[in-house]
């Protein structure tokens, strides 16, 4: 059977899949896991820059990652890049040094292109129905908004409201105050304008690390289980729970939480902010959420449902 290999490379974190397509055309996961490399490190700070250390890490990550696509027998590696490679300046001198170390070259594409991805894992993974629907992917530099009717996409857009962004410019590493956090929320909801005015959905879907955080944490889950994330239901009132339960931790003190990746608990009080962001602006009190993204999404358009 067919093996192709999928790597997302996102401002927080590189995603890394490689599926098998069998004659009845469905999908079988071989690998699928992430790394968080951070490589929008400090890229407002500097002005649009990659660090060096940020590009050396994930170009790292990203060669073990085409090394082991290729021990598993892909025959096609495709990499994307998102919100951080579309705004760094120096994305080129990056691009470059990840096909020197691993032969793949990264494709650059837009925010609508991501939210199509999204929709078509989505679709693909939860069969939701014929109703509206609102599927978001909250990341570390931007979050992608696609609406639609059963398999019809009406709109879709990309905003730079990431969890990364928020935590380096609004200090939510750590223990936080009301004060500040109503400061950063205040922001998200103005970047998030877009979403003023818009019907509530039938059916929001959620997705992402962040997404994906939440409900493990809400679940318990010690060792990470996709299957029991996928399809799960994520209430408005557990997001404020752990928004709270973040606001009065430092960052160390997150890594202890069972379910939270410990990598991700400096980014995690963002990500929960801009998700409760986005279930007010939509009227939800709960969204729906996926394991697969845009990976999957990529999969299944480039080679085949």
């Amino acid at each position: 059977m067919p093996r192709y290999a999928v790597i997302d490379v996102g401002t927080n974190s590189v995603k890394f899949h490689v599926g098998e397509h069998d004659t009845e055309s469905k999908w079988t996961t071989v690998v699928d896991r992430a790394e968080v490399t951070r490589l929008g490190e400090g890229l407002a700070a500097t002005g649009g820059e990659f660090s060096p250390e940020a590009m050396d890490r994930t170009a790292a990550a990203i060669a073990g990652m085409a090394a082991e696509a290729k021990e598993k027998g892909a025959t096609t590696i495709v990499a994307v890049g998102t919100m951080g490679m579309r705004t760094a300046h120096n994305r080129e001198a990056f691009i470059g040094d990840v096909e020197r170390r691993s032969g793949v070259r990264i494709e650059i594409i837009s925010g609508a292109e991501e939210g199509r991805l999204a929709y078509l894992a989505v679709k693909s993974g939860l069969g939701l129905g014929d109703g509206s629907m609102v599927i978001f992917d909250t990341g570390g530099g931007s979050s992608q908004f696609t609406f639609g009717r059963g398999a019809t996409v009406t709109e879709q857009f990309s905003v730079n409201v990431g969890a990364v962004r928020f935590t380096e410019t609004y200090g939510l590493a750590g223990v936080v105050s009301p004060t500040d956090l109503r400061r950063a929320m205040d922001a998200m909801a103005a970047d998030l304008g877009r979403l003023d005015g818009a019907e509530a959905p039938d059916a929001l879907v959620g997705l992402g690390g962040a997404v994906t955080n939440l409900t493990a944490v809400m679940l318990g889950l010690a060792t990470y289980d996709p299957d029991a994330v996928q399809g799960a239901t994520l209430s408005r009132a557990e997001v404020e729970r752990q928004i709270e339960l973040y606001c009065s931790r430092s960052t160390e003190a997150r890594r202890q939480i069972v379910g939270l990746q410990p990598k991700r608990a400096d980014v995690i009080l963002a990500g929960a902010c801009i998700v409760r962001t986005v279930m007010d602006k939509l009227q939800k009190d709960s969204l729906s959420v996926s394991d697969r993204g845009l990976r999957h999404g990529l999969l299944v358009d480039r080679f085949g449902p």
